[in-house]
């Protein structure tokens, strides 16, 4: 019997922390994998969602039924290995079928030791925690799933929640890198260098940045101030990332001090949250959360409206009703400038005092959508506004002091 009929064979089982169990058979490794249960939407992509390190500590439910068909790859993968810690579907592809495919995908789960489960209802999956909220969840195969159902439960209820989870520090790199604009189709001399805080960043983010012609400094989540100013950056980033961004303490420091600096700052998901932390707005975790790549946001300031790709649990508490003053009163005017069309979740904030902005959504999605891929432009923008600005004050304060002469 091949390794795929004997996952197939192997009894497996998805236990949800109110008491729902659902049964199939084993996808991927065999053991135990305990985290919150979260459905994602989108219909492709499989291996960009496995890769995303948003996904930490979390078990995904892939709404779409047939998943793994196209295998994986060495070049679609967001990060450095899979970061899902469970992997929840309906119908595995026995066989990949696809020219790009290196190999299976539930080769690549045995492989990295991500425990999943295939063959249960993943619509019904979803429905129960779009209508009781995501929770923790544990699935179990082979040996384990022999406990009795109590035993199983238990060990669910024993396992940590997401609210109080600091895992940005875990998925992080340890070391900086720096991503050239030459390495990725830009001609010539970089237009802009920014310094680029990992929280759990996806390999497309620098990408997108450095196709524009800005080099990119990645540097851990451990960063301080001297660390940003040591690469001269003339912007500065925050990307998305997994946990409770209640737990961000030291990255909202970090923040507030570049605010301080009129550095221009652009905030992706987990940056967006910090940005609403920095300003002094709170923070809460939704419902169910938003995850997969078709998720309607308006910009209010066009009336357009963009089709998003999102991974977060948690969002931003400010307030919808125009311009208001930031409670850290030092940072002036804010507007929630993106709203989410399915709930009214602030999907965006713009100061408008200080060149900061961020999104809650991911406009550097691989495989797409695309539609929100001007807001590397507006970052560009800024940052050349702010620099013509600093030149224009600087020339005119040479020239006063010429005239003193």
């Amino acid at each position: 019997m091949d390794a795929t009929a004997a996952a197939i064979s192997t009894p497996a089982a998805l236990v949800l922390e109110d008491g729902r169990i659902f049964r199939g058979t084993s996808y991927g490794a065999t053991g135990t994998a305990l985290g919150e249960a979260v459905f994602a939407t989108g219909m492709t992509g499989y291996q960009e969602t496995i890769t995303d390190p948003s996904y930490a500590r979390q078990l995904v439910v892939q709404t779409a039924p047939h998943i793994g068909n196209t295998g994986v790859n060495s070049e679609d993968a967001e990060s450095r290995r899979i970061w899902v810690a469970g992997y929840i579907v309906r119908d595995a592809a026995r066989r990949p079928s696809n020219w790009r495919s290196e190999r299976s995908l539930d080769d690549e789960l045995v492989a990295q030791g991500i425990v999943g489960i295939q063959g249960v209802d993943t619509r019904a999956i979803t429905r129960h925690l779009r209508e009781h909220k995501t929770m923790r969840a544990g699935i179990f195969s082979g040996d384990a799933a022999q406990a009795t159902d109590k035993e199983l439960l238990d060990s669910v209820l024993a396992s940590a929640p997401m609210e109080g989870a600091r895992l940005a520090e875990e998925v992080s790199v340890d070391e900086a890198y720096v991503v050239e604009p030459n390495d990725h189709g830009w001609d010539g001399e970089p237009r802009f260098s920014i310094a680029a805080i990992d929280l759990g960043i996806k390999a497309m983010t620098p990408v997108r940045f450095a196709e524009r012609g800005v080099r990119v400094h990645v540097l851990p989540a451990t960063s301080t101030l001297e660390d940003v100013k040591a690469v001269s950056p003339d912007g500065f980033f925050m990307s998305n990332g997994p946990g409770d961004p209640a737990t961000a303490d030291a990255q909202v420091k970090l923040l507030r001090s570049v605010l301080d600096e009129k550095l221009p700052y652009f905030g992706i998901c987990f940056g967006n949250q910090i940005l609403g932390r920095a300003l002094g707005f709170g923070t809460y975790k939704l419902r169910y959360g938003h995850r997969g790549i078709n998720q309607p946001v308006m910009d209010r300031r066009t009336g357009k409206v963009e089709i998003t790709s999102q991974n977060h649990g948690f969002a931003v508490d400010a307030p919808l009703d125009g311009a208001t003053q930031a409670p850290e009163e030092r940072y002036g005017r804010v507007e929630v400038s993106h709203i989410s069309l399915n709930d009214d979740v602030v999907e965006g904030l713009a100061c408008l005092d200080i060149p900061a902005f961020s999104v809650q959504y991911h406009p550097e999605a691989a495989a797409g959508p695309h539609d929100a891929a001007y807001l590397f432009d507006r970052f560009i923008d800024l940052m050349a506004d702010t620099k013509s600005a600093a030149d224009g004050a600087k020339n005119t304060t040479d020239s006063k002091t010429e005239d003193k002469k």
